[in-house]
């Protein structure tokens, strides 16, 4: 993906607000902004870093085209939360990729789940712990590469429930999502992935609907602050054929 291919930032239509923060406070080094987020009943204040352009690393991008995606709160995050706040997960065991700042783990622990955030960038996982923490939910953190999961993950007992909001913005992406899931999902589990509409998401949905997965997609009109892609997001949910695959 070029430069060029960013994903594009969203308007900013909400206020924020830039709070004094302690010294020892993990997020300190981000001067993190606060904003407030209603989902459902759910009334959460949000940190997350006041520029996601600011944090790029043109050492990462030559080695590997990172680019601090996970800074930003997406549309498809919003939809995705909301969405699990009117069918909490309670008593299920989910995971969710690319959890960036947290949101949808945070709501779906609130719900009664016990869950495990994951994400490519430690800085991700530390605003995930830190909004976790400060709206009383107990979110569990680790550090996953999607191509090369971590023995530790895969050595963890099945998930009920894969979530990923806006994950598939890159070509790659799609390819490995598709070779982790089965090692993720317990038999009879989902995953629920919120998309823009973006035009990699096949490379995720193809393979696994090939591979007998059944896949349901709704799409749901984003009320609050767009991208580029604009205000729909689909909700598409994947059912692996009879319980997951091996997981070694």
């Amino acid at each position: 993906m070029s430069r060029s291919q960013r994903k594009g930032r969203e308007r900013d239509l909400t206020p924020s607000e830039s709070r004094p923060v302690a010294p020892d406070d993990p997020l300190a080094p981000f001067a993190p902004v606060r904003e407030e987020v209603v989902v459902g009943d759910l009334r959460l204040e949000i940190a997350r870093p006041p520029s996601a352009e600011d944090l790029i690393d043109e050492d990462d991008y030559a080695r590997d085209e990172r680019l601090p995606y996970w800074a930003e709160l997406w549309p498809s995050a919003h939809v995705l939360a909301a969405h699990l706040a009117a069918a909490p997960p309670a008593g299920r065991a989910v995971v969710e990729l690319g959890c960036g700042i947290g949101l949808p783990s945070v709501v779906c622990a609130l719900g009664g789940a016990c869950v495990l955030a994951t994400d490519w960038y430690e800085e991700a996982l530390a605003f995930t712990a830190a909004n976790a923490t400060r709206a009383g939910a107990r979110v569990e953190t680790m550090a996953v590469d999607w191509s090369a999961p971590p023995p530790a993950l895969l050595a963890r007992p099945p998930a009920d429930l894969v979530i990923g909001a806006d994950i598939l913005y890159e070509q790659r992406n799609g390819p490995a999502i598709a070779a982790l899931l089965p090692r993720l999902l317990a038999p009879g589990g989902e995953a629920l992935i919120a998309d823009p509409r973006r035009p990699h998401a096949a490379g995720l949905i193809d393979p696994l609907v090939a591979a007998g997965w059944r896949h349901d997609v709704d799409e749901v009109r984003h009320a609050g602050r767009i991208d580029e892609s604009g205000p729909l997001i689909r909700l598409h949910r994947l059912r692996p054929p009879g319980g997951a695959g091996p997981r070694d």
